[in-house]
C-alpha cells in the first residue's frame, strides 16, 4: 500500500484538489462535533493531503451512506451515535474488540472491504492515564449505560485491571450483556452501590441531552451525581456542553469531575494512527480544540499498521 500523498498548504489555491483523500463522521446529530478539527490538525501536521467532513446521517440512511462512502473512494469514517452497533455489523471485516463488543467507531475502506474498529476504550483509558494520573489496575470501576461506547468502557477497564467493573442501566438484561464483557470481573450494581467504586464512568447522553432540553422520559438520569463525594473521580463521555448539569453536581459534592474531551481527542488519534500509518500528533490536536496537551505524552499505537491507499 503506498504512503498517503503529501498535502499542499491548507488554504491554498491547490488545495483541495482531485488527489486529497476524504475522511469523515457519521452521526445523528454531528453539527456539535469536533472531530473536523481534531483530524483536520493532524493531516495538516503530519502533511497528508486529506480532508475530513462531519456528515448528519439519520439511522434510515446509514446503509446507504457507508455503501456511498466506499463507493465514493473514503479513507475512513469515524461513528458516533447512534450508528455505532448498526455500523459493526455493516463491515465485511471485524476486529477481535468489535467482535467481542458487537460495536464499532471507526470503518476503513479498502476496495470493497469495509474494516470495522473500536477506538474508544483506548481513548478513555489513555485520558485517564495521562490527563487525571488515574490508573484503574486494582480499582473498584462503574459504568453507567449498556450502549456501544459503555461496553468499549467496561473492556477497556477490565483489560486495565480494573478488580471489579460494576454496571448500571435501565434495562437488566442489557447491563448483564455489557457486565458479561469485562471477564469475570463485572457485575450489574444498582445506583447505590456505586459509591464504593473509585471511577465512575457515565456513558449515556443523558448531560447533553439534559442541557439542551430533550431529554426524555427514558433519558432520565439513572444515578444522582450529588451522592458521590470526594476519593471519586467521575467521569461523564459528554464534552459539549463541557460541564453537564450532572457533572456539576458531583462536582459540588466533592469529586474529582472530567468530561469527555480527552477521550474524544485520543479515540481520534488512534483513528489518524490506523488510517495514516503514522504516530498521531497529539500536541497539535488538543491545540486544535483550544487545550494545552498533557505533560505526559502516551501513544496508544508504538507500532501502527501500514496506511490504507489514499483515493
Amino acid at each position: 500500500m503506498s504512503a498517503p500523498v503529501i498535502a499542499p498548504s491548507l488554504g491554498s489555491a491547490n488545495w483541495p484538489s482531485a488527489n486529497t483523500g476524504l475522511c469523515g463522521l457519521i452521526g445523528h446529530p454531528v453539527r456539535h462535533s469536533l472531530s473536523p478539527r481534531l483530524h483536520q490538525a493532524a493531516y495538516r501536521a503530519l502533511g497528508v493531503d486529506w480532508a475530513y467532513l462531519a456528515f448528519d446521517v439519520a439511522p434510515a440512511s446509514l446503509a446507504a451512506a457507508v455503501e456511498g462512502a466506499g463507493a465514493l473512494g473514503l479513507v475512513g469514517l469515524s461513528v458516533t451515535m447512534p450508528h455505532k452497533d448498526a455500523a459493526a455489523r455493516l463491515a465485511t471485516r471485524r476486529s477481535p474488540t468489535v467482535r467481542r463488543l458487537g460495536t464499532a467507531n471507526t470503518l476503513t475502506f479498502s476496495g470493497r472491504q469495509i474494516s470495522a474498529e473500536s477506538t474508544d476504550g483506548d481513548g478513555l483509558i489513555a485520558d485517564l492515564r495521562t490527563s487525571v494520573s488515574f490508573e484503574p489496575s486494582g480499582k473498584v470501576c462503574a459504568v453507567i449505560g449498556a450502549g456501544g461506547a459503555a461496553r468499549a468502557a467496561v473492556v477497556a477497564l477490565a483489560e486495565a485491571g480494573a478488580r471489579e467493573v460494576l454496571v448500571v442501566n435501565r434495562t437488566p438484561a442489557r447491563a448483564v450483556q455489557a457486565a458479561t464483557l469485562a471477564s469475570g470481573r463485572g457485575r450489574v450494581a444498582k445506583a447505590d452501590e456505586l459509591q464504593e467504586a473509585e471511577l465512575i464512568v457515565n456513558a449515556t447522553p443523558v448531560g447533553m441531552l439534559a442541557d439542551a432540553g430533550r431529554a426524555s422520559g427514558a433519558d432520565e438520569v439513572m444515578v444522582d451525581p450529588s451522592r458521590f463525594g470526594a476519593g471519586q473521580l467521575v467521569v461523564d463521555m459528554v464534552y459539549d456542553p463541557p460541564v453537564t448539569d450532572w457533572l456539576s453536581q458531583a462536582a459540588a459534592s466533592g469529586a474529582r469531575t472530567r468530561n469527555g474531551l480527552g477521550m474524544l481527542v485520543h479515540q481520534a488519534a488512534r483513528q489518524v494512527e490506523i488510517w495514516t500509518g503514522s504516530q498521531a500528533p497529539l500536541t497539535e490536536m488538543w491545540r486544535a480544540v483550544g487545550r494545552r496537551p498533557s505533560p505526559r505524552s502516551w501513544h496508544i499505537a508504538a507500532a501502527p499498521p501500514a496506511p490504507p491507499t489514499a483515493p
